[in-house]
């Protein structure tokens, strides 16, 4: 860091998590502020338009995920004017902690979500969980949970064997289960992979009336990544605050997958370990004639060698 006043625009990437927090506090101290809720999370606040994102977010997620170690939702607020909380936790947390419940509870007590035409909560992961468990502080809002816990209670959940450190921590009390918590919301979206079992075990969990649920087949177990390098993580939260976000829209979005090479890699691993020749054939010769794809090339042309072969094998047995 140098000695200038740090803005929205400053890289805070491999910032010392002190140092990290105090650019932010001097970033948001003009229109917002930073305040720490007890040892191991903070609320980072900036106002300006009338919409607001309430992201959950990890510490270390910022600096993974962020091209400048900042909070993903600064990019709406750079982007799009919209006024941004950020719940930031040391470390995966799910927020179960006292300090955060006071926290929403005096947003509530003050009509802090009343200022706001439209609220969006989000988070991924740990992240979404607590995005719909806190959303009922904001009734009427919208939400984007992508790949959601419902829960960590064994009593509800003992087939996830994730996360069995997290047992012991207390997921009946106060915002504790996600799906409940959610039907205050106006309308919720719930975002994973169905081939990812306990992620759609979990999913299951959130059927509920306000509740929309989009399937990203053959992504795997980070689709947060996936949509910010495809591209649509912006969108799709535009589409969320506007009331866009259906069917169509999101099939419509998630095209970007076609020129995905992770997806495409995940895609070309399941046809063949199911041993579906023919689709593999099919996938290769497409990826092939539209980029640079050695894999691709190489198996499609195994393929067709592999059928050249047993055509001359035929024509020589007759």
């Amino acid at each position: 860091m140098t000695d200038e006043t740090p803005t929205l625009e400053t890289s805070l990437l491999d910032l010392p998590r002190r140092e990290w927090l105090a650019a932010v506090e001097e970033i948001v101290d003009e229109d917002g502020y930073l305040e720490p809720l007890g040892r191991r999370h903070h609320a980072i606040f900036i106002e300006k338009g009338s919409t607001l994102l309430v992201t959950f977010e990890t510490l270390q997620g910022m600096h993974a995920l962020s091209d400048m170690g900042q909070p993903l939702g600064w990019e709406m607020l750079r982007d799009h004017d919209w006024s941004h909380l950020c719940l930031a936790s040391n470390g995966d947390t799910w927020f179960r902690d006292k300090s955060v419940y006071g926290y929403f509870d005096r947003l509530i007590d003050d009509g802090f979500f009343d200022e706001f035409d439209t609220v969006v909560f989000y988070g991924a992961g740990p992240c979404a969980y607590a995005a719909a468990a806190f959303s009922v502080a904001s009734p009427g809002a919208r939400v984007l949970a992508i790949q959601p816990q419902a829960t960590l209670d064994p009593r509800v959940t003992e087939w996830d064997d994730r996360f069995t450190d997290m047992r012991a921590q207390d997921f009946t009390t106060r915002y504790g289960y996600a799906p409940e918590m959610l039907d205050a919301a106006e309308h919720a979206y719930v975002i994973y992979d169905p081939r990812e079992q306990l992620d759609a075990m979990h999913a299951a969990l959130f059927t509920r009336p306000n509740v929309d649920k989009f399937r990203m087949r053959f992504m795997g177990n980070a689709l947060q990544t996936d949509l910010l390098e495809m591209g649509t993580w912006a969108p799709l939260l535009q589409a969320v605050a506007t009331d866009q976000l259906n069917t169509a829209f999101f099939a419509e979005l998630y095209r970007a997958r076609r020129d995905y090479r992770p997806y495409l890699r995940n895609l070309l691993d399941s046809f063949e370990a199911e041993g579906r020749t023919e689709l593999v054939e099919m996938l290769c010769a497409n990826v092939s004639e539209r980029m640079r794809a050695p894999r691709f090339r190489i198996t499609l042309r195994k393929i067709q060698e592999a059928r050249n072969a047993a055509a001359d094998d035929s024509a020589d047995q007759d």
